[in-house]
């Protein structure tokens, strides 16, 4: 996150896989592959800060699940895009070198409705 609001792009590239997809679950879905998201992030999405909230993280074998509502302040084209958003990350561990790239990135808006969160939480079987 630090490279994205300081636009460098050489780390960004370093930590992205050559397939990565940039995902936002809109209505209806919008893709940005590798180039095409490393040329908005070098020149039209600004980026000026961000925080994370509570993390989720969990590896299966040679990927890992990163996911957080991240608040962020941005703007595209002039437009405002400040808001505060689900960010899922997909790493995927190379078998050649031992290191983990980013395959993946979806972000949502999120959803703040206590009863959603209670609905969800009362369909667990471990209470």
């Amino acid at each position: 996150m630090r490279a994205w609001v300081q636009k460098d792009l050489k780390t960004l590239k370093s930590l992205m896989a050559k397939d990565f997809i940039f995902l936002t679950a809109s209505k209806p879905p919008a893709i940005l592959d590798r180039p095409s998201w490393l040329e908005a992030v070098g020149k039209r999405y600004v980026f000026s800060s961000y925080q994370f909230g509570d993390l989720y993280v969990r590896r299966v074998g040679n990927v890992a699940l990163f996911a957080a509502p991240l608040e962020i302040k941005a703007k595209m084209d002039g437009r405002d895009w400040s808001e505060t958003i689900w960010m899922s990350d997909l790493w995927r561990r190379s078998m050649s070198r031992r290191n983990w790239k980013l395959a993946q990135r979806v972000v949502s808006r999120v959803d703040d409705d206590p009863q959603l969160v209670a609905a969800i939480k009362s369909l667990q079987l471990w209470r």
